[in-house]
């Protein structure tokens, strides 16, 4: 007979949660992740962090340790600074992050300063961005003779994500942009000098899972082009590749757009 498993402990004071935020809605946070920071002292967020998630967490101390790209007021030194002086003060401590925390979110140069340091700490996954968003507008990453892989990348400098994509095969696999509208212009122009075709489908998705969501769907010549996002600095993900064709937006998707 199995047994059905009693709650999680809470976690013991002197110690941090890295903990994913998933894409921003509070209803997708996990379970674990809602325990943890029901009971925080103190959460230590980034910047994409909702206003809105906070409210549904009260009386608990929020702080940004936002370092996003132009609005960097904190090294990463001085974070995970902040996380041992917490610990080490008694408190429970979360460090709370859009997506996962070790997905592009540094929780394994963070998970790491909290070892060398010897205080205690836990992982709580989330629900990453680079899965979230394409499904939210009904993206499959992957599709049974369209796609059988994907890759994601960091899009927020050339030399992080041009070393990967210069590299892989027209067509291959699914291609997932993380912080990359800044740079999408030029995604697009690195790939069809790669063998990319300028047809190739592509889609934009911006504050997924929030209620201004928005989707764009091209192809790769529209990139940074015809999107109509200008260079708005804002939560987006880009997809690219013939799963784009795909799409079977929700229905409370196709509805708000019909709103529109």
């Amino acid at each position: 007979m199995r047994r059905r498993a009693g709650p999680r402990a809470a976690p013991p004071r002197g110690m941090v949660s890295l903990v994913g935020a998933g894409p921003g809605d509070p209803g997708l946070l996990t379970a674990r992740a809602v325990e943890v920071l029901a009971i925080a002292d103190l959460i230590l967020h980034d910047g994409l962090v909702p206003a809105g998630m906070q409210a549904s967490f009260p009386g608990t101390r929020w702080q940004s340790v936002a370092r996003r790209v132009g609005q960097k007021t904190l090294t990463q030194a001085q974070v995970n600074a902040r996380m041992i002086a917490g610990a080490r003060r008694g408190l429970r401590v979360v460090r709370l992050k859009s997506g996962d925390p070790f997905v592009f979110g540094r929780g394994g140069e963070e998970a790491q300063a909290l070892r060398a340091a010897g205080i205690v700490f836990e992982v709580v996954p989330g629900v990453s961005t680079a899965l979230a968003a394409p499904a939210l507008a009904g993206i499959p990453v992957t599709h049974r003779g369209v796609s059988a892989g994907f890759v994601v990348v960091s899009g927020h400098a050339r030399e992080s994500y041009e070393p990967l994509l210069a590299a892989l095969p027209a067509g291959v696999a699914t291609i997932v942009v993380l912080m990359g509208l800044g740079e999408r212009r030029q995604i697009a122009r690195l790939l069809v000098a790669a063998g990319w075709t300028k047809a190739t489908p592509a889609a934009i998705v911006t504050s997924a899972s929030r209620p201004e969501q928005r989707v764009w769907t091209g192809t790769l010549a529209g990139l940074g082009v015809k999107d109509g996002l200008g260079t708005r600095d804002e939560p987006g993900v880009i997809v690219i590749g013939d799963v784009v064709r795909e799409a079977s937006p929700p229905a409370a998707m196709r509805r708000r757009k019909a709103q529109e």
